[in-house]
């Protein structure tokens, strides 16, 4: 975008070009001070990992000739799993080969396990440590704050917790009431969590009702430069305001819309000028979702691609003037109509620039 900018005053050049190469500059070197911070504390947790793994593998199956040691044994792989749970992330070139190292330990463990148990114990023995291991499952994921995916794995676990037989009666109770506690524990806090957001969009929905009022209410027989700013104030206001009840989303923003335009048509404000002020309304929306860089950044490069679109059929019709003259058999009438269509792609390619940068300003907002 530097470089598609024409040139400056030639007595600003040096000063321009040295500020903006000092601030790219400080952010590289805070972005690689950070890297480099990430990358430290990844290795620290990939040895952390390592060492479970290493835990896991000197397991002596030879000395495990009980159901009490092999109990015991199950604990220590349990408070493993814990353990592993609590650690973050590794590098991301080895992230799913230690995963699948570990996954793979504790489950040779608990296969082993399972096949001693077959060994000196009936179907309902086996079914218990089944129940068991979903149970732990269960614990591990219950105070998650993944709503969607960990609600999905949990129902998935349940599923399966339904396909096994029965186990010995003196665990049914316990371990049936374990499993149930953990599922309950994390679906109730996944209904805390969904009622507390719906008050909150409740409320988001009134305030946003309220601006629509004043907007409504602003005082027409001020300037028009004046009114027009105060519509936009509270424009903004608007768009500062979080999420509002999925079903009532298109009735609110139709609402928003409507009023506002009911200024602009009052003022004849330019359709082109609109476009641009309902485009900035989007962005100030987009960078309130989940992931918003992603978002803008496709956005623009959507735009981008536009861009390129118009200034190439831009150069086609400039190139077809030269072809042309007033003289030729209808080439008054064609020329004129290629002058428009050209007069109107300068102006689509404006518009594309102020979104972009609209949109690069946004970017900038977000990397504060």
């Amino acid at each position: 975008q530097w470089r598609e900018i024409g040139p400056v005053a030639r007595e600003l050049r040096e000063e321009v070009w040295t500020k903006f190469k000092d601030a790219s500059t400080a952010i590289n070197k805070e972005y690689q001070t950070h890297f480099e911070s990430l990358k430290g504390k990844e290795e620290e947790n990939l040895a952390e990992k390592t060492a479970i793994c290493e835990a896991l593998k000197a397991i002596d199956y030879s000395a495990l000739t009980s159901f009490k040691e092999w109990d015991e044994k199950s604990k220590e792989v349990i408070e493993l799993q814990a353990k592993w749970k609590t650690i973050g992330f590794v590098p991301k070139k080895v992230n799913t080969q230690i995963f699948e190292e570990f996954r793979g330990l504790c489950d040779a463990f608990f296969e082993k396990k399972s096949e001693f148990f077959r060994g000196v114990r009936d179907e309902m023995d086996i079914n218990l440590e089944k129940k068991r291991s979903l149970c732990e499952q269960a614990k591990m994921l219950k105070d998650s704050t993944e709503w969607r995916s960990t609600a999905d794995k949990l129902i998935a676990i349940q599923r399966e917790w339904k396909t096994i037989g029965p186990v010995p009666r003196k665990y049914s109770d316990a371990i049936w009431k374990e499993f149930v506690n953990a599922c309950d524990y994390f679906f109730e806090q996944k209904k805390k969590n969904e009622s507390s957001q719906k008050g909150e969009e409740l409320e988001n929905l009134t305030a946003k009702k309220e601006i629509i009022e004043k907007i409504k209410n602003v005082d027409q027989s001020l300037e028009s430069s004046e009114l027009i700013a105060q519509v936009r104030t509270l424009a903004d206001e608007w768009h500062k305001i979080g999420f509002v009840p999925f079903k009532e989303k298109d009735k609110i923003y139709k609402e928003f819309h409507e009023a506002v335009d009911a200024h602009y048509d009052r003022l004849k404000i330019d359709k082109t000028e609109r476009r641009f002020e309902a485009f900035k309304s989007n962005v100030k929306d987009a960078a309130r979702q989940d992931n918003p860089k992603k978002i803008l950044y496709k956005e623009r490069d959507h735009l981008m691609h536009q861009y390129n679109k118009v200034k190439t059929d831009l150069q086609t019709y400039e190139n077809n003037m030269n072809f042309l003259s007033v003289s030729s058999k209808g080439g008054g009438g064609l020329l004129k109509d290629i002058t428009h269509k050209i007069e109107n792609l300068k102006n689509e390619m404006d518009l594309l620039v102020k979104k972009i940068e609209a949109i690069d300003e946004s970017l900038n907002e977000l990397e504060k």
